[in-house]
Formats: structure tokens, sequence, C-alpha cells
């Protein structure tokens, strides 16, 4: 892997958190650290998977945001798309040469439609999940006036309770729907049971698949009896993705912590009992220096709420062994420290509880291999929420 920019006219007075041949105490604290042995051994694992099962991966780039690791999906990590959550993300990835793209999401807004029907005159295919009639004519207009096409994924829900459709006559209307729209066709079946993902057990994650199968299979099975073909049934993750992928139904799966690896899905038990953190390697880190060290055991560190989100728990120390993040405020978090095995300066690596809104709080990505900064990558898609 090579750096993907010149930085010989920067300066890290540009905000910018290290350059390439830095070692890694050199670097800018707090910012997000990609090891680049273990995020392509977790793209290698990946696309061996996929091939060995003759399926697609659409990795989803709502979890990176970036670019730069988006085409190293691509190129060796067995990707033939992306997924996005919004439009100005499919737009980030489609400059940066991209060009299949799935916005596993509604687009409803007026402005969004116009600039998703857009896209494809750079040459990329697009496609959108929809679940309700009345979009269908919106995103027709929309096309037809930019001489473009896009595909259309009916949206199941299949368990999860948020978007999508679990009535199989409802889906097979919208289906018809869609394949007779000008400029629309009928790309196949969304069915993404996010809120199995983290169930801790595989053995209560493939009682939930089974329900998510159900629902979707019957979907398929109405819409095809109609005379209806569905090309493509596409969903998946990385808590559940075995599942999927032996279904018989699936051809594509969406996984996107895989690359990255995060501390909730690293406390995830796979189907020998081991811990997903022990399949996929922790590849992202968050790194961060002690700033104080004010009394016996305790120390603090400069890696607070306003660089990692919250919302999945604290994050975990990667070594050294005994010391633990034990709370946080916006600028700084505390470490328990047993053994005094901290100075003023150390720096640590901490594993984020959940990767996806942590990338989205930082502006960069410093690639280390062998202890050396070898890259930096924008979070290029960082703050696209619409």
């Amino acid at each position: 892997m090579s750096a993907m920019k010149d930085f010989a006219d920067l300066e890290l007075g540009f905000d910018i958190p290290a350059l390439p041949g830095m070692s890694e105490a050199e670097v800018q604290t707090p910012c997000l650290i990609l090891d680049l042995d273990a995020l392509e051994a977790n793209l290698a694992r990946m696309a061996d998977f996929v091939a060995s099962r003759g399926l697609r991966l659409r990795a989803h780039g709502k979890m990176h945001k970036s670019v730069d690791v988006a085409r190293l999906q691509m190129t060796i990590g067995g990707a033939s798309g992306l997924c996005c959550q919004k439009v100005s993300e499919a737009e980030v990835f489609v400059r940066g040469g991209i060009r299949d793209i799935l916005i596993t999401n509604e687009v409803r807004s007026p402005v969004m439609i116009d600039r998703l029907a857009r896209l494809p005159q750079s040459g990329a295919r697009l496609a959108v999940c929809v679940d309700d009639p009345t979009n269908v004519p919106q995103l027709a207009e929309a096309v037809q006036r930019h001489g473009t096409e896009l595909g259309c994924f009916v949206e199941v829900d299949c368990g999860a309770g948020r978007c999508g459709l679990s009535d199989p006559e409802a889906a097979l209307a919208l289906a018809r729907s869609i394949a007779s729209a000008p400029g629309l066709s009928f790309a196949g079946i969304h069915a993404y049971q996010g809120g199995m993902q983290h169930l801790p057990t595989y053995a209560e994650r493939e009682t939930a698949f089974a329900a998510a199968l159900a629902i979707t299979r019957a979907v398929v099975d109405r819409i095809e009896a109609a005379g209806l073909p569905v090309p493509l049934v596409t969903g998946g993750g990385t808590g559940s993705h075995p599942l999927e992928a032996a279904s018989g139904l699936y051809g594509e799966l969406q996984c996107g912590s895989y690359a990255f690896m995060d501390a909730a899905y690293g406390r995830v038990r796979g189907e020998d009992g081991g811990r997903l953190d022990g399949e996929w390697r922790n590849a992202l880190f968050l790194l961060t220096s002690v700033l104080s060290c004010p009394a016996p055991g305790r120390a603090v560190c400069d890696a607070g709420l306003k660089a990692q989100s919250a919302d999945s728990g604290l994050p975990v120390v990667s070594g050294p062994e005994g010391v633990r993040y034990t709370k946080w405020t916006d600028e700084h978090g505390e470490l328990a420290d047993p053994d005094g095995r901290l100075a003023i300066g150390d720096r640590l690596r901490l594993v984020p509880g959940h990767c996806d809104p942590t990338c989205n709080l930082h502006d960069w990505y410093v690639g280390i291999r062998n202890g050396k900064v070898e890259t930096i990558w924008p979070v290029s898609a960082r703050g696209k929420l619409f």
C-alpha cells in the first residue's frame, strides 16, 4: 500500500495529525489510527469468505466514510460495490471513483431526489431503497428529467422495526410499480436485520435470523409467483453474515464493521463461542496521550466524548495490561492504572465502542505499519448527513 497523497508541502499546522515517515509516538492526539496490516488482513478474510460462497460483497461505506478505504475494499477486499446511507455520502464516493453504489435508505426530500437522479451522469450505477409507492413517481420524474436511470430495491422490514414493508402483497404491488416506471428498474429485495447484529450469542442471532428469513422468503416467493423475477436479495452485516451466506436466498452481503472492528462487535460471540475480535483483528484505534497522573492509580488522557461515540459504551484500552478507561468528559478520559504503569506523555491505543459514529467525528485516518506512519487518508464523507 502506498500513500494516496503527496504531503511534502504540508505541515502539522494545517491540522494534519501526522506526516508519512513519522513514528507513532510523533502523531498528534487524539486521532484515529489504522493498523494497516490488520485492515488488509480483515479485507482479505472477507474477500475469501464471499468468494468461497459465490456471493457479492457490497461493503458499507457509512462505517468508514473514506474513499481510500473503499478503494482498498475494491482492489484487495473483494467488494464489487459500496453501500451508503445518504445521497451526500454517495456523491463523495462517486467523485472518488466508486462506480456501483446502493443507498440503503429511502430518499424523500425533493432536493435530494434531484441530486440522486443526477449522479448516474458520472457513469456510476446507482440504486436506492423504496418502501412507499408514492416515492416511485418522484424518482421516475427526476431520472427522466436528467436522462438517467436508477435501480430500486423494495425494502423489507424483516424484524428490525425500522423502514420497510413486511406484507408480501404490498411488496409485490411496490415491485410492480417500480418495474413499470420509466427510468427505474426493479433491482431486488433489501432485507437487513440490524437489530440482530449485536445479539451476544450465535444462537440468539440464529433465532432472530430464522424469523427474518421467513419474512424475506415470503416476500420473494410472492413476487416471483406473480411472474416478476427478483434479481437479488441483499443484506447482512458483520454480526450475521454467515447466516445470510448459508441461507440460499441472499446473493449479496453488506458488511461494514468487519474492516475495522470495534469494542461492541468484539464482545459478540461467533458460532464457535469465540469473540468476534478473535476472528477479526482490531484495525481502528483512537490514539490518545496521557496528560496527567494526578493521584496514585489514576491517569487522565486527552480523548473524551468529543473524540469518540458514547452510544456503545466505554472504549477498551489495547495495552498496557491492567489499565482501564473508566470515565469520560468532553475533552478528557479517566484511566484506572492500579499498577502505576503510566507516565505523562505515554500513548495509548483505545478500541472505540462503536466505529461508525466515532469515525464521523474525525478528519483524518493515520495509517500505521511497523510503528511508522505510512499514509494519511481523509475521512472523505465526514458530516455528510443528508
